[in-house]
């Protein structure tokens, strides 16, 4: 029913890219039940929890349940988990086996190459005649689970799916005249307009019946390999994975950092922000729980005039409406996450340069808050949205660098990596979303420094070989006195590197590149209207990717522009991190424009990433 639900509103473009993605599925957790039911968590579901699953909850009223986890990173192509995600998820599913075990019941693993198949032999084994599991939108997951509707029912099991993901279905928000919104302002004004509320958490189940799963042994699934063990390890010193923790972090934020949340939220230096983006993303918390948690505490600061409590609730329910609007936008626009929605960006003359791509994943760019913010990525997995803000307009505005490659390096490397949260964040920075920022503006990384991080304390955290550099120059110690650098053991070029790009070269050559994108999109339309060829109106006709480069680890060698001048390679060492950061990132505010050369917007007022 959701299925045919869902593939009702697609339109011929959006089958055909659904179609696509039948090829490359994904991992899952289910529960079964009838005689017998199936509680499926097949990844990338996000209900990794007791409290408020829906599907857990049916499975449970049905009678014997048994749960199974299917692993099959393979069939998710590009997107497989990157190292910390991995060991994020190996700690959350220890935790949910231990929660399951104390009510009678234990999770069955299984390590699968094509998941459906595994679901059916799990399914056969154990005699189940129901499977329940949470859905999700992005296209992926709609075709996997269309596949296995179809198999299961060809078997006489009967499957059902519950929303355990959002607020409102997609199909519930649409204007007055029954169609999708395109700007986040109007979709997040209908959901908070919206004649009836979001549905209210369930409670976890006190006692699980276990069925039999005798027959039905499970798999020793490897989430990480020897050689990243020691990376993981220091994740463990700042991160507790697992569901009961997720609750414990979402009291805590309420009752602490909540309140100052819209005063605190551009210190990029300090833990300001609630923890929850991974535990929302992984599923341990549902943003049902998050949501009115938050709105009872709304009320009660309204009833006191708190007026700085309200201001913070607002602004983080919104960063809850960008996560909403993310996972909307997945299913409306199944293409977004490799296409831009404005078709003229089809047109941009993106740089590949895979030698300055290396010097901006290694933090060797010269520019000290966008090098510290990268290392901080690589050591913790975790970035401010502030510096996400500055680190990826740095890389599709100032190195002019594809968006999908600064995508895909964030999914490789963040704890929280979110397909949709990811895809509106970075088509948000681009400018190819309607409400998306000023392609043309580019924020000084200097400047951006001063403001969020004025006294210099991260940088000299994540920067060791600045962090004798007085506080006047840390955001620009290409103007600092030789004497100062000297002083300090510092040797531009050498042990930290000279701007690679100029910010005053790259605003023109971003303004030429602009200047050609809508000359190739003018004589593209052109030709079409004279006949001459079709299909160069929709950003999904005749699209191209540009491929990513064939590595994203951190090597030795980094390019290095000496002013605006090339000069010879030097061989860096990888970074070495000073220590684990305490800083967080949350979302800001946004901005609109509907026509991008026309509208002028503050390029800072939109994060890269959906975080809270």
């Amino acid at each position: 029913m959701l299925i045919g639900m869902i593939s009702s509103r697609f339109s011929g473009t959006q089958r055909l890219v659904a179609a696509y993605f039948a090829r490359r599925c994904s991992r899952s957790v289910a529960f079964f039940s009838g005689g017998v039911s199936l509680y499926a968590i097949r990844r990338p579901r996000r209900d990794l929890r007791l409290e408020d699953n829906p599907a857990l909850a049916a499975g449970v009223r049905s009678g014997p349940v048994i749960a199974v986890f299917i692993w099959a990173p393979e069939e998710e192509g590009y997107y497989c988990p990157g190292r910390v995600s991995r060991w994020w998820i190996k700690q959350s599913l220890a935790h949910l086996d231990s929660s399951l075990k104390k009510l009678g019941t234990s999770l069955i693993t299984k390590r699968s190459t094509d998941s459906v198949s595994s679901l059916l032999d799990v399914v056969k084994s154990t005699g189940a005649t129901q499977v329940f599991f949470n859905h999700l939108y992005d296209p992926i997951s709609l075709v996997r689970d269309n596949r296995a509707k179809e198999t299961l029912s060809a078997e006489g099991v009967s499957m059902r799916s519950f929303n355990a993901d959002l607020l409102y279905e997609p199909w519930e928000v649409v204007d007055d005249e029954g169609l999708p919104f395109n700007t986040f302002s109007d979709f997040w004004e209908r959901c908070l307009t919206m004649p009836y509320d979001p549905e209210a958490p369930l409670l976890p189940p006190k006692r699980i019946i276990s069925g039999d799963s005798s027959r039905c042994s499970s798999d020793n699934l490897v989430f990480e390999s020897e050689s990243e063990k020691g990376s993981n390890a220091l994740l463990a010193r700042a991160w507790s994975p697992g569901w009961s923790n997720a609750d414990k972090a979402l009291t805590t934020f309420i009752n602490g950092p909540l309140i100052e949340y819209s005063k605190n939220r551009k210190k990029a230096d300090s833990a300001t922000t609630s923890f929850l983006s991974p535990r929302l993303h992984f599923g341990e918390v549902s943003v049902r729980k998050v949501f009115h948690s938050i709105r009872t505490k709304q009320t009660l600061w309204a009833n006191e005039g708190n007026k700085a409590g309200e201001d913070s609730v607002n602004l983080f329910l919104k960063s809850i409406g960008l996560r909403e609007f993310s996972r909307y936008m997945s299913f409306y626009h199944p293409y977004t996450h490799e296409r831009p929605l404005l078709g003229h960006l089809k047109y941009f003359p993106w740089l590949v340069d895979e030698g300055y791509f290396k010097a901006w994943r290694q933090g060797r760019t010269g520019y000290p808050l966008v090098d510290a913010g990268m290392r901080e990525l690589w050591a913790t997995g975790w970035l401010h949205d502030r510096i996400r803000v500055v680190v990826s307009s740095f890389s599709v505005k100032v190195l002019q660098f594809p968006w999908t490659w600064g995508m895909k390096y964030f999914w490789d490397t963040l704890l929280d990596a979110d397909l949709e949260s990811d895809t509106l964040g970075w088509q948000l920075i681009t400018g190819t979303l309607p409400d998306g920022c000023e392609f043309l503006g580019i924020d000084n990384p200097q400047f951006e420094g001063y403001k969020f991080d004025p006294n210099g304390e991260y940088v000299r955290r994540w920067l060791p070989e600045l962090a004798r550099l007085p506080t006047e120059w840390t955001h620009h110690p290409w103007d600092a006195p030789e004497s100062v650098l000297q002083a300090d053991g510092i040797e531009l070029g050498s042990n930290y590197p000279l701007p690679i790009v100029e910010i005053d070269a790259a605003k023109e050559r971003l303004k030429e590149a602009l200047s050609q994108m809508w000359q190739l999109e003018a004589a593209a339309r052109a030709a079409i209207e004279n006949g001459m060829e079709e299909g160069h109106g929709h950003s999904t006709d005749e699209f191209v990717p540009i491929a990513f480069p064939q590595a994203m680890q951190m090597e030795p060698e980094v390019p290095v522009r000496n002013n605006s001048t090339m000069i010879a390679n030097r061989r860096y060492e990888d970074q070495i991190v000073p220590s684990m950061s305490s800083s967080f990132f949350r979302t800001e505010d946004e901005e609109s424009s509907v026509d991008i050369r026309n509208s002028v917007i503050d390029s800072r007022a939109e994060v890269p990433i959906i975080s809270m």
